[in-house]
């Protein structure tokens, strides 16, 4: 069975704002100088074709802040 799609991206505390998630996905993370990561506004209009980017972010997050919301679709 294939994994439900992305729904929703955050960030909880305790970001060292090394830029790593920016590096991989730019176009969901941003990191400014001394900030704590943030998901960018328009984020969710590639979570479809940028999801393996955004996994490989999360998983490489070297204090695992970035954490990946999804729903399962419904067959109802």
């Amino acid at each position: 069975m294939a994994e439900a799609p992305i729904t929703k991206v955050s960030i909880e505390a305790g970001c060292i704002s090394c830029k790593l998630c920016q590096d991989i996905a730019p176009d969901v993370f941003r990191v400014e100088d001394g900030q704590d990561c943030v998901v960018l506004p328009d984020a969710a209009r590639h979570f479809l074709r940028k999801r393996e980017d955004i996994e490989q972010a999360a998983r490489d997050c070297p204090v695992e802040v970035i954490v990946l919301d999804r729903t399962a679709i419904s067959s109802a």
